[in-house]
């Protein structure tokens, strides 16, 4: 940690002394706006910082500052540039401890994806969040794209997001759902609440969701829940394709993917969730 130095990248920059940082509305927001940049350019200085959050220079000084006194940066002096502190490792640790993905639940994704020919996933549900931490896919069946963490923000739209869905109270989806029309993603994206909550109710019952064509258009997926011991929902398995190849044989893909869930739920029943 660089403590005691001035933070420009000019001869015309003035140091922000330590004494000038308060906190003010907003200032997370813009805090973890300047980690993303920093995180996606393997390093910013403050001017690359300011050009791609638009923020004034003296508030990225200001708040580069407090992440410097917290070790979530480090300041390359000689560089005049700004890098990931060690802080954010420990935070990694602790994130991958709490999804990391056991090895056996890996293998099982690869396996469904080597048995269908189509992309495998096993998403991870925490709260009201969906993070797809297990991919396997190849040329012939690549992804989709973009699913990545975050990807709950088109839950209505997507097989995974409807699992999810489908396993809260009636309030707590509300609460969760955009206002109608809900944003639409494919051209066969459900926008009304009214006709997502009656395929939700067949999803609960069926323990599976598909979605046509809803988050990208010409592409069908298709997901299984995952459950705990206790009959939580842990997560969900899934596997997607061209509507085409989806379309040959359902009722083997279904069943399928309800064997590998009942394998990976079996494993998340049993404790044995080592990562690996």
């Amino acid at each position: 940690m660089v403590t005691g130095t001035p933070l420009h990248d000019s001869p015309g920059a003035a140091p922000v002394p330590v004494a000038e940082v308060t906190p003010r509305a907003g200032s997370v927001h813009r805090t973890l706006e300047i980690l993303e940049v920093v995180a996606a350019q393997g390093g910013a200085s403050a001017k690359d910082i300011a050009d791609a959050t638009g923020l004034p220079l003296p508030t990225v000084y200001r708040l580069a500052r407090e992440l410097l006194d917290s070790d979530y940066l480090v300041h390359m002096r000689e560089e005049k540039r700004f890098e990931l502190g060690y802080k954010l490792h420990q935070l990694g640790v602790s994130l991958h401890q709490q999804i990391g993905v056991p090895r056996a639940v890996r293998q099982e994704v690869v396996a469904l994806h080597e048995q269908l020919g189509l992309a495998a996933y096993f998403a991870v549900h925490r709260g009201s969040q969906i993070a797809v931490v297990a991919t396997a896919d190849s040329p012939a069946c690549p992804r989709l794209r973009p699913i990545d963490f975050g990807f709950h923000e088109a839950a209505h739209a997507t097989a995974l997001g409807k699992i999810l869905l489908a396993n809260m109270e009636p309030e707590q989806r509300t609460l969760h759902l955009d206002p109608e029309p809900m944003p639409r993603f494919g051209p066969g994206t459900i926008t009304g609440h009214d006709e997502l909550t009656a395929q939700l109710d067949v999803v609960a019952d069926r323990g599976l969701a598909w979605e046509h064509g809803e988050f990208q258009a010409g592409a069908t997926c298709v997901a299984a829940a995952v459950r705990a011991g206790n009959g939580l929902l842990v997560g969900s398995v899934a596997v997607s394709g061209t509507d085409e190849r989806m379309a040959r044989d359902p009722g083997a893909t279904e069943s399928a993917l309800r064997a590998t869930a009942s394998r990976v739920s079996r494993f998340y029943r049993s404790g044995r969730t080592q990562r690996g």
